[in-house]
């Protein structure tokens, strides 16, 4: 019987993993294929990332109120000084990083598209190293070398190589770079009480809406404005068709970033990562399978050193984290009085808060 408790626990661990990994592909890729299905027919990519921010904020600030009516405790509000010092340059950065990305669907396959962004940890590697968030190891250098290698290896000669869709989607990547380092700083600072991910996502979202205004207003607002499918609309159903759609991909949108986070708060930021891998492989064989999109040889060498990369970072941040024999948590970041969204309120071990915001940019669309 005692033999038999710690199987079972273990079983249902197992079983728990495997279910938070599976919601995480099924929002992650399923955004992937939304954003590529809906540009076909729907030409207004900022446009469509304006709303899905919107979505995002809305149901956002639902679950604040449903949180604060189950445990009688106020959420966060930050002050207007603190909120466009502090929280103003990751909102701009993360708007340009999500919309460049969705604009680049309208140029290039799913495939260009995976491989490319892919190599998003090599920005936030160089600008962990920038900003002091990394130090410069050799490690570091050969994993930067084989990320680099790759991007070069799975873009030469492509035979759906467009070069407007890849310098979108490759400024995506350089601003997530930008984007993720600065939501690391951002989320350090416990002083801002901005650790739980739906605090965080509520006070980003109109930030982001507002810097992205600017260039959608510049290269869509007149297009939109005289389309029939919006505000020259004559068929009353088209339009219901196609607010709906873009209301299903803000779902997905807020889906993603909460499935990320359910799926780090009860394994680890090593877990998410490492499932992030096999999500690419995924995505991109589900690419070449539906869409028929052309993979030659080289390019899938190059999305293997690529990932090679990547997985030498995530085993060298592993190993860094247990070879500590007294880990030092980061400056605001101990236990987490937030984690009651849904599941539960336990503390997060110091060594995976080292790596969650870090990593959570590989599950990033």
């Amino acid at each position: 019987m005692g033999r038999c408790a710690p199987d079972v626990a273990f079983v249902w661990r197992a079983v728990l993993t495997l279910g938070l990994v599976l919601l995480y592909y099924c929002f992650s890729i399923g955004i992937t294929f939304y954003n590529k299905w809906l540009t076909k027919s729907f030409h207004f990519p900022l446009f469509m990332t304006m709303l899905h921010l919107a979505v995002i904020f809305l149901f956002s600030a639902l679950s604040r109120a449903l949180v604060q009516c189950s445990s009688h405790r106020a959420r966060v509000v930050l002050s207007w000084p603190d909120y466009l010092r502090r929280v103003a340059p990751t909102a701009l950065a993360t708007a340009l990083d999500v919309g460049l990305s969705n604009w680049s669907f309208l140029y290039i396959t799913v495939s260009l598209y995976t491989m490319t962004k892919s190599s998003a940890v090599l920005f936030i590697l160089i600008f962990s190293l920038i900003f002091k968030l990394e130090e410069l190891r050799a490690a570091l250098v050969l994993v930067v070398l084989l990320i680099a290698g790759g991007l070069f290896m799975f873009t030469y000669k492509s035979t759906q190589f467009n070069i407007e869709g890849f310098a979108l989607v490759l400024g995506a990547s350089f601003i997530g770079g930008i984007r993720w380092t600065l939501t690391q700083m951002l989320l350090q600072k416990a002083e801002l009480g901005l650790q739980n991910p739906i605090d965080t996502m509520f006070h980003l979202q109109p930030l982001m809406f507002l810097g992205l205004f600017p260039l959608f207003a510049v290269f869509e607002g007149l297009h939109l404005s005289t389309s029939e499918k919006i505000f020259r609309f004559q068929d009353t159903g088209l339009l219901l068709r196609v607010l709906g759609s873009l209301f299903l991909g803000g779902i997905l949108a807020f889906g993603l970033g909460f499935s990320e986070f359910l799926l780090v708060s009860r394994t680890s930021s090593l877990t998410l990562s490492i499932a992030g891998i096999f999500k690419e492989v995924c995505t991109l064989l589900l690419a070449a399978h539906l869409l028929g999109d052309q993979i030659s040889l080289l390019n899938w060498l190059g999305f293997a050193l690529c990932l090679s990369g990547i997985s030498l970072h995530i085993a060298l941040k592993a190993l860094h984290a247990r070879g500590d024999s007294a880990p030092k948590p980061l400056k605001g970041l101990g236990s987490n009085p937030d984690l009651e969204l849904l599941l539960r309120s336990s503390q997060l071990e110091d060594e995976d808060n080292e790596e969650e915001e870090y990593f959570v940019a590989q599950g990033q669309q």
